[in-house]
């Protein structure tokens, strides 16, 4: 009861991050069909390209034995020793490339559905595995249902397919006992042939149903319940309040450094105690004057005590100040619109006596 709780409060698809973990883990949606048909893709293959090559290459070595039985003297060890070669390497000319041949499927067949990886938690022993009731589970749960469908799909298709095979080929099956033992080696490959034809493609059928089954089941067995994802959110986002922690200390650490570039303003324009902007123009420094610190209420307030303290000129303009707050971000420049305004205090202060408060 409680697994099926369990199940019913997933109900959100896995995230990408679930996704990789589960691939990394070596937890891959892999269809066990699809290994089945490529291999019998390859024996088909084999049967095509190798078969009639490899009983012509046995029944040349039989002739051999039989036709010339003098030749192979097992009178000493040494004979022994070069009849076993000489049969050993006649047999690789066959089985070599049969070999080759069905280890290149089968590798395509286990990477075509999964990067091949070395999964150290799969191949370590755990004694979790060895659960009487989940294989009880398997057996006669849904998968093992499933498993009982395919069984009994695989054995009618190959029941068909051969009825259907043997009825095409009626004739030559018949014909068969009437014709040279090479023609009936023949023949037979040619019914081999016929009967993988149409195994194979009938089976794509199941090999197709089984991949969407498989992802189906797959995706199903990582879903998550809301409270997974709400968890993963904060492992990956950060918790809420400790992000609210470091975005005011990230402020703080700005404004701060904001407020020590205050002594090297220039001039403050005020307005008069809600608004403050710290400027510093040097001739040849930089083309235009820059703001170096601005605030609002309590900052505007400190900038001005430190102007106060360090003898930089305050000048209560309201209009220029609430401007330049909100147009020039700091360590910029001052755009050109205000270039005229900036220019004629520059001069005014340039004429009069050094003082802290100046007004336009």
């Amino acid at each position: 009861m409680s697994d099926t709780g369990d199940k019913d409060s997933k109900t959100e698809e896995a995230t990408p991050k679930k996704l990789h973990d589960a691939l990394e883990e070596g937890n891959v949606a892999i269809s066990k069909e699809v290994g089945i048909f490529v291999s019998m893709f390859g024996i088909y293959f084999i049967s095509v390209f190798f078969l009639e090559f490899g009983i012509k290459k046995i029944l040349l070595l039989l002739r051999q034995f039989l036709e010339q039985p003098d030749q192979w003297r097992l009178l000493s060890g040494e004979d022994a020793h070069y009849l076993f070669l000489f049969t050993a390497m006649q047999s690789l000319w066959i089985f070599v490339p049969v070999a080759a041949v069905l280890m290149s499927f089968a590798l395509i067949a286990s990477t075509s559905q999964a990067q091949p990886r070395i999964i150290a938690k799969r191949i370590t022993p755990d004694l979790s595995r060895l659960s009487i009731i989940k294989g009880w589970n398997r057996i006669f749960g849904t998968k093992g249902l499933v498993e009982f469908l395919k069984t009994l799909a695989k054995f009618a298709i190959l029941s068909i397919v051969g009825l259907v095979v043997i009825r095409v080929y009626k004739a030559k099956v018949v014909a068969m006992l009437q014709v040279s033992p090479a023609s009936q080696i023949q023949l037979l490959h040619e019914l081999a042939n016929g009967m993988l034809v149409g195994v194979t493609l009938a089976f794509l059928l199941i090999v197709a149903a089984d991949v969407i089954w498989t992802q189906f089941s797959w995706r199903r067995d990582l879903r998550m319940s809301k409270e997974e994802v709400k968890d993963e959110h904060k492992q990956l986002e950060g918790d809420p309040i400790v992000r609210s922690r470091v975005r005011s200390m990230i402020r703080d650490l700005a404004r701060r450094r904001m407020i020590s570039s205050v002594p090297r303003a220039t001039m403050i324009i005020a307005n008069p105690t809600h608004y403050a902007v710290a400027l510093r123009y040097v001739k040849g420094e930089t083309p235009a004057p820059a703001v170096l610190a601005k605030g609002k209420n309590r900052i505007a307030l400190k900038i001005r005590e430190i102007a106060e303290r360090e003898g930089i000129p305050v000048i209560e303009d309201k209009a220029l100040a609430r401007s330049l707050y909100d147009a020039v971000q700091i360590d910029q420049l001052i755009p050109s619109e205000f270039y005229g305004a900036i220019a004629s205090l520059v001069l005014t202060l340039s004429k009069q006596p050094p003082s802290a408060t100046t007004k336009p």
